[in-house]
């Protein structure tokens, strides 16, 4: 009888649990560190608007948000026609693939270790993008920034925007997530500014 490969747990989650929860819950006073906020999940989306004259266009897309993820993306399609933009209802518009459990963390790892300092002139992540229930939403100019891309390989240089849900309350406590867990916000001060 074969035995099953021990299986390995992403460093950011074993951080988080370890480290990062018994902190947050004494600090945001919890009774219990289960209490603490946590990522339930990340959404990644990419728009392919331009798919509707090249079907090649969402087969690259869908390619290269696969190899970034680790998951196959599902294709969204429009859901009403819109005239102006020459889109008719049931027309791809754009892919998106929800990460969540191990694969978030270990997709988060990724985005805050390696792609995020690989980004030109990077000042810091804006810390006014959250949505006012803990949720937080940053867009990414160019899908070269993640070192499975190849550069020579890729068509058109496309972005693509990454939703990070919490189970926090608040934007105060989200944000005291993503900076335990690694974040690189601007102007890294502990306060929100308004």
């Amino acid at each position: 009888m074969a035995v099953a490969p021990p299986k390995i747990v992403p460093r950011l989650k074993e951080r988080y649990e370890k480290e990062i929860r018994p902190d947050l819950a004494k600090r945001l006073g919890y009774s219990t560190p289960m209490k603490a906020p946590r990522i339930t999940k990340i959404t990644v989306n990419m728009g392919v608007g331009d798919a509707k004259q090249d079907s090649k266009v969402l087969e690259a897309a869908t390619e290269q948000l696969g190899t970034i993820t680790g998951q196959r993306p599902s294709v969204r399609r429009a859901r009403k026609s819109i005239a102006q933009f020459k889109v008719r209802e049931g027309m791809p518009v754009g892919v998106a693939v929800t990460l969540r459990g191990e694969r978030s963390y270990e997709f988060l790892d990724r985005l805050m270790s390696i792609a995020i300092p690989r980004i030109r002139d990077f000042r810091g992540l804006s810390p006014r993008s959250f949505d006012g229930r803990g949720n937080y939403s940053l867009g990414v100019r160019e899908q070269i920034i993640f070192p499975e891309i190849d550069y020579d390989s890729i068509g058109t240089i496309r972005g693509f925007d990454i939703a990070i849900t919490t189970s926090a309350e608040n934007d105060e406590q989200a944000h005291a997530l993503l900076s335990a867990l690694g974040m690189p916000f601007a102007g890294e001060d502990g306060r929100r500014e308004q």
